[in-house]
C-alpha cells in the first residue's frame, strides 16, 4: 500500500505522487540544456527538488542525446571553510554518482587520484576536465544539489572551478550545470560563517544563464494527489476536507502531504478505510502536527532566531510598515517558504499553518515563565465567562506583565507575545486561539474559540510621538467584529512610551461605544 511521503525524496512505488517532471517548465529545461546553458533551480526544503532532479537526470539518460549525473554536495557543509576537505567531498560525491548512475566505474578511480594530487582551489575543476574528456562522446549533464549548503570560501571556491571550466565545455567539461538549493542565489554574494559583510563584492557565478523556482502544488494538484489515496484505498475526503487541506496549506507540498499523512495513517479514526476524511480530522491533524513540533515546521520556527528574519517578521506580526527593512532579508524569506508576495496584499506569511506556527513558537518561553494560574475564567459547567476572563487577565498583567515582557525574543512585539501566552494558557485543551496579522495596518487580531463564545481582541500599541491610538482602534476593531458576526470585543491598547508609570499602575479597563454601535472593552496596559 502506498502512502503520502514527508521524508526524502518520493518514491513510486511506496508514495502517492505528481509526475515530477510536470511540476517544472520541461522544455524550457531541455532548451537551456541544449544551449549548453548553466542555471539555477531553487524552491523552500522539502518540496520535491531532489525528486525533480532525479527524475531530470533520468529522464535525460533515457532520451540517449546526454550523459546525466546527479550528486548532492551537502556533506562537504561539514568543512565549512577548509577549500581542500571540501572540495574532496564534492569531488566524491560526483564520482560516485558517475559509478551509481551511469556504470562508469572509473570515475571513482580517477575522483581518488584527482583528491591525492591536486588542491582543494583545483580539485573540482581538474575532476571535471579530465573525466569529461575520457568518457563516452555524449555530452554531460551535471545536476548539484544543495549548493548552498556550502559555507564562505567552499562555496566561492566550487562556484569558481565552475566558472573556469566553462569556456571548456562541452568536449572537456559538462555542457550544462545545474545549480539546486534552497536559496536564490542570484548574485552570489556569499557571507562567510562569521563576518556579516560580504565576502565577494559581486558575482562569483556569472555564467548563470537563468533561476527557476520550483512552485507550490496549485489546488488541481492537490486534490489529484489526495485522490490518489481514494482510489487505491476507497477512503474518501469530504469536499470540506479538500477544501481545508488547501486552505491551510496552499499547496506547500510537504505540508499536504503531512496533512494527509496523519489523517489517514496516524490517526486511529483515520486508519478505518469506511470512514470519510471530514474537515474535523484535517483540524485535528493540523493541530498534531504544530503540538508535536514535527521537523518541517520546527526548522521554520528555529529560523525565528536569526536577525534577518526578525527584522521582516517582528514588524508583520506587530502589523507594522517594513520601513527600511534590506530587499536581500524580504527574498532570503521568501527563499525559504516563510513569506511570499502575494498578490493585491504584498509580502505575507506564506500560509495559514505558517502563521499559526510562528507566534506560537514565539510565545512558548512566555507560556514556560507564566506563573499557576488558576482558571476563574470557567463557569461551573465549564464554559468560558468573558467579565471573569477580563479579571483574571489585568489581575496577571498587573501581577507578572512586567517581568515577563523581558522572556520574549521579540521585544517590539512583547506586549504580543505575554497576552497570547496567557490565551494559550486559557484555550488550552478546550479551544483556540486565532491570529491575523497584516503590514501597515498597525494591529494585531486575535479570535478566542472556546464552546459556544467566540472573543474578538484587536491588539495596538501606542510609541513615542504617535497620537493615542484609541479612535483608530476602534474603527479597525468595528471591521474585524463584522467579519466574525460579533457585537462586542475587546481593544487591547499597550502605552510603550518612555516615562509611563509601572504597568500594575497603569493598567485599567472601561467600556465604550465603536463608530457602528458596538459595545467594546477598552484594555490600556
Amino acid at each position: 500500500m502506498r502512502f503520502f511521503n514527508t521524508e526524502g525524496p518520493v518514491m513510486a512505488g511506496d508514495h502517492y505522487l505528481l509526475p515530477p517532471l510536470q511540476r517544472w517548465d520541461l522544455q524550457e529545461i531541455l532548451d537551456l540544456i541544449d544551449r549548453k546553458k548553466y542555471f539555477l533551480l531553487h524552491a523552500p526544503r522539502q518540496t520535491g527538488k531532489t525528486t525533480c532532479l532525479l527524475a531530470l537526470a533520468d529522464h535525460l539518460n533515457q532520451r540517449g542525446r546526454y550523459r546525466a549525473v546527479y550528486a548532492n554536495i551537502e556533506p562537504a557543509q561539514a568543512y565549512r571553510e577548509h577549500v581542500d576537505q571540501g572540495m574532496a567531498v564534492v569531488v566524491e560525491q560526483i564520482s560516485r554518482g558517475a559509478r551509481d548512475q551511469l556504470g562508469d566505474a572509473d570515475a571513482t578511480a580517477l575522483g581518488q587520484e584527482v583528491i591525492a594530487t591536486s588542491t582543494g582551489g583545483t580539485k573540482v575543476e581538474e575532476f571535471l576536465t579530465r573525466w569529461c574528456a575520457v568518457q563516452s562522446p555524449l555530452p554531460t549533464v551535471l545536476l548539484l544539489d544543495e549548493v548552498d549548503a556550502l559555507i564562505g570560501d567552499t562555496l566561492i571556491s566550487l562556484l569558481r572551478q565552475l566558472r573556469a571550466g566553462y569556456p571548456k565545455r562541452p568536449a572537456q567539461f559538462p555542457q550544462t550545470v545545474i545549480l539546486c538549493g534552497v536559496r536564490d542565489l542570484h548574485d552570489y554574494r556569499i557571507h562567510a560563517s562569521s563576518e556579516a559583510a560580504p565576502i565577494t563584492g559581486g558575482s562569483a557565478f556569472n555564467i548563470k544563464a537563468k533561476s527557476l523556482r520550483l512552485g507550490d502544488f496549485n489546488p488541481a494538484e492537490v486534490m489529484a494527489l489526495l485522490q490518489q489515496h481514494t482510489a487505491e484505498t476507497g477512503q474518501v475526503f469530504t469536499p470540506d476536507a479538500l477544501d481545508r487541506v488547501w486552505t491551510l496549506t496552499l499547496g506547500q507540498p510537504w505540508l499536504v502531504n503531512a496533512l494527509a499523512y496523519e489523517t489517514c495513517f496516524e490517526v486511529r479514526e483515520g486508519r478505518d478505510r469506511s470512514r470519510p476524511i471530514t474537515v474535523e480530522r484535517i483540524e485535528q491533524a493540523k493541530e498534531n502536527l504544530i503540538l508535536r513540533r514535527v521537523t518541517h515546521l520546527d526548522q521554520l520556527a528555529d529560523k525565528l532566531r536569526e536577525a534577518r528574519v526578525r527584522r521582516v517578521i517582528e514588524p508583520m506580526l506587530a502589523g507594522a510598515a517594513l520601513g527600511e527593512v534590506p530587499e536581500d532579508d524580504i527574498q532570503y524569506l521568501i527563499d525559504l517558504g516563510l513569506c511570499r508576495m502575494a498578490p493585491g496584499q504584498g509580502l505575507t506569511i506564506a500560509n495559514p499553518i505558517y502563521r499559526e506556527v510562528l507566534p506560537r513558537t514565539l510565545t512558548f518561553t512566555p507560556q514556560a515563565s507564566l506563573p499557576q494560574i488558576s482558571p476563574t475564567w470557567l463557569n461551573p459547567d465549564g464554559s468560558l465567562n468573558p467579565a471573569q476572563l477580563l479579571a483574571a487577565f489585568l489581575q496577571f498583567w498587573r501581577q507578572h506583565g512586567q517581568p515577563l515582557l523581558g522572556s520574549t525574543p521579540y521585544h517590539e512585539i512583547a506586549p504580543h507575545l505575554v497576552l497570547m501566552a496567557f490565551l494559550h494558557r486559557v484555550v488550552n485543551g478546550g479551544g483556540t486561539l486565532e491570529r491575523e496579522y497584516a503590514i501597515g495596518w498597525g494591529r494585531m487580531d486575535l479570535c478566542l474559540r472556546y464552546g459556544a463564545v467566540t472573543l474578538g481582541i484587536e491588539l495596538k500599541v501606542w510609541r513615542d510621538g504617535e497620537a493615542d491610538p484609541l479612535a483608530e482602534g476602534l474603527e479597525q476593531l468595528d471591521g474585524y467584529l463584522g467579519g466574525l458576526g460579533l457585537e462586542s470585543g475587546w481593544l487591547v491598547i499597550f502605552d510603550r512610551r518612555a516615562g509611563q508609570p509601572p504597568i500594575r499602575e497603569r493598567t485599567s479597563s472601561g467600556e465604550m461605544e465603536s463608530p457602528q454601535g458596538r459595545r467594546i472593552t477598552v484594555i490600556r496596559a
